[in-house]
Parts: C-alpha cells; sequence; structure tokens
C-alpha cells in the first residue's frame, strides 16, 4: 500500500497544521503503508515568513520548514514541495514514479488547485473536508474552482458527523459526503507529564469571511466567542489562549491570559508541549459549527484528549455521536460553560483518564484510518 498525503504544512508554517498532516502519516505508516507527503502550491509559494514578518515566494523557507517537521519522524525524505517552477524534496521522476504506482492520493483541507498529470496515476483520490458547513456553502454559492478541485476526488469525506441529518442545516453540494473523525497518532501523545495551572487552547479568532446560505449567517470564532467573554471573572480557575488574529486587548480585559499563537504554534514540538502543560481544553467552536449543528470536533481538540487533558466544549451536535459527561464536556450557554468547568475541576483525575479513554476508543489513527482506507479504496 502507498499513500500520498497533500496538505498545507509549508503554507501554514504553524505546528497545528503540520500534526494535522503528521497524524495521517504517522498512521497510515502504522499501518504499513509507504506514504508521502505533497504539497503542491500551483503557480507560485505565497506564505508568511514568520521570522521577517513579511510575505515571501521563495520555496527554501516553507520547504525547509517542512523537513524540519518531518524529520523527527523519520520522513525526511519523504516529502515534495513543488510549484510551477521548482520542485524541493523529492525528485520530480521520483515523485512521477511514486504516484505511478500509488494507492491512494488523500487531499486534506484543500484539493490541488493545479491538476497535474501525475495526480491521475493513483488507484483511488480522496478528499477530506474539515471545514464543515463552510466548504458546502461555497459550492452552493458558485465557487466553481473549488467544486472542481473536490470533484477529482471519487471519494468526498467531511468531519462534519452530522451532515444529512433533518436538523443539520449545511447543504449537501459537493457531495456525496462520507464522514471521517480527525486522527491522532496515541503514541506521540502520552502526556505523562503534571498538568499545568490553565484551560487553554490554541485558536484563530478569524480566519476567513462569515458565510450566507438561504438567508442565514454562518460566522467565525470571534462572533461565538462573545458570549464566554466573561467566564474568567466568574470563577477563580485561570484560563490561557493562544491566539492569533486579534489583539490581546481583545481578551486580556476580560481576564484571561493570552499567549502569541504564533509562538506558541511555531513547531510541532512547541505546540504539543503546550497542551501538555494545560489541565484541559476550553473551546469555543466557529459560529457556523455551532449554528449548523454539523457534529464538528477539532482536530486540536482530540490531541488534547489523547494527552489525557479533558476538553469542555461548546455544543456542536457532537453528544449525537461521541459520549460525553468524562473527560469530554460540552456547554451550550454561558452558565453550563461555568458548570463545566466546576465539573471537570470536581472531578479532575476522572476525567483525566476519561479523556484519553474516548482517544483510543474514537480517535486512534489505526482505527480511523482503516476505515477510511476502506471506504476511500472501494
Amino acid at each position: 500500500m502507498k499513500v500520498i498525503v497533500a496538505g498545507t504544512i509549508g503554507r501554514s508554517g504553524l505546528g497545528g497544521q503540520a500534526w494535522a498532516s503528521l497524524q495521517y502519516l504517522l498512521g497510515f505508516r502504522a499501518l504499513g503503508a509507504e506514504v508521502l507527503y505533497l504539497e503542491d502550491c500551483g503557480e507560485s509559494s505565497w506564505v508568511y515568513h514568520w521570522e521577517k514578518q513579511e510575505w515571501t515566494t521563495e520555496l527554501e523557507y516553507p520547504a525547509n520548514y517542512v523537513r524540519a517537521c518531518l524529520a523527527p519522524f523519520d520522513l525526511q525524505d519523504r516529502w515534495v514541495y513543488r510549484t510551477d517552477e521548482g520542485c524541493l524534496g523529492l525528485p520530480v521522476d521520483k515523485l512521477h514514479e511514486f504516484c505511478a504506482s500509488a494507492d491512494l492520493l488523500l487531499m486534506r483541507a484543500v484539493p490541488l488547485w493545479v491538476w497535474r498529470k501525475e495526480y491521475d496515476a493513483p488507484r483511488r483520490r480522496a478528499f477530506i473536508d474539515v471545514d464543515p458547513g463552510f466548504t458546502q456553502i461555497s459550492i452552493a454559492n458558485g465557487d466553481e474552482g473549488l467544486a472542481l478541485g473536490i470533484g477529482r476526488a471519487e471519494k468526498r469525506f467531511t468531519l462534519g458527523k452530522r451532515i444529512g441529518a433533518s436538523n443539520c442545516s449545511i447543504p449537501l453540494d459537493g457531495g456525496p459526503w462520507l464522514t471521517t473523525t480527525p486522527p491522532v497518532f496515541l503514541d506521540e501523545w502520552r502526556g505523562e507529564v503534571e498538568p499545568g495551572p490553565c484551560f487553554t487552547s490554541i485558536v484563530r479568532w478569524q480566519g476567513f469571511r462569515e458565510a450566507t446560505y438561504q438567508g442565514a449567517v454562518y460566522g467565525q470564532r470571534d462572533q461565538e466567542f462573545l458570549k464566554y467573554l466573561e467566564l474568567p471573572r466568574k470563577q477563580t480557575q485561570r484560563f490561557c489562549l493562544a491566539m492569533m488574529g486579534t489583539k490581546p486587548e481583545t481578551l486580556t480585559g476580560h481576564g484571561w491570559e493570552v499567549e502569541p499563537g504564533e509562538v506558541i504554534s511555531r513547531t510541532p514540538e512547541s505546540y504539543r508541549a503546550f497542551i501538555h502543560g494545560s489541565k484541559a481544553e476550553f473551546s469555543v467552536p466557529k459560529h457556523g459549527y455551532v449554528a449548523s449543528r454539523c457534529g464538528w470536533f477539532s482536530d486540536r481538540s482530540v490531541c488534547y484528549l489523547a494527552s489525557g487533558r479533558p476538553v469542555l466544549i461548546e455544543e456542536t451536535g457532537l453528544s449525537d455521536w461521541l459520549p460525553t459527561g468524562e473527560g469530554l464536556v460540552t456547554f451550550r450557554d454561558f452558565a453550563s460553560a461555568v458548570a463545566g468547568v466546576n465539573e471537570i475541576n470536581s472531578n479532575y483525575e476522572r476525567h483525566r483518564r476519561a479523556a484519553r479513554r474516548l482517544a483510543e476508543q474514537f480517535f486512534d489513527s489505526r482505527k480511523v484510518l482503516a476505515d477510511l482506507l476502506a471506504q476511500a479504496m472501494n
């Protein structure tokens, strides 16, 4: 079995996105597959240079980041970063050879915008939608490029576990949609260090624009989080967010501790260290996930669970498919968020053990990816 995982490690330059692809690479390899990471930027590479704090089109900067992220896992020679103008990592002829014998090309989050003839060679192609609702609404509203890119995959998966349910407002455009869960490679997330004092999360305040469909508006996290701004003032529990996309004063004025998200998530190692140093996660999803009741759950939250860190998250419909109450506690409003904090703190060791069990039962990459492979190759 040979699997190509296409992702956005170099273009994001952030540890969280690196882990999102690594969970698949390490998980497929544990299942016995030969893996290759592919990042094809199309015409040119346009990424933010975090050290210089400016945009760059040079290939070496993002390619070096990809190499640095993969090397600790013995994947230093199993990657490609390319544009129309150049290719770094595995030579182009070797990439062609791998594609010709590959069983699956898996595109996570974004399709391959420039489709090259070698991408037709693998036996199957699959796409994973990690932004349920926003992806389908974009297609429903006429995004022909996105529809074309996703349509090149014979199988299309989404993290919106409730898509198609009668009370889930996500349209089905771009489908048919199969559902999957974010995998976590458990061996790398044991969380054996002692937890820290804070409920934390690593968040982008506003990543994209809101979406409108059939008169309803589906917003980003900044809209949803306003409901919970005063939470730190209502109890003694400390909260710390690694934040990108807004000024720290947006939160510190309401009692939140704030760390620079681009520093905390600069590497896979720093990202993991922040989670391991947390007491639990406090997660407010995008407004669109809550409003659509799509059942979304985060690839970041599964890392908390696997590390034995309980997760307190606003309800997205996820309790329809995932057990809640131990290790994973949901809330729907301010009062239930306060109650959730108190519940976790009053029974912390029980919730900590339950968190790891949930990761093992529902998000173990070996289980998640074995199921995905079975559906993708069918």
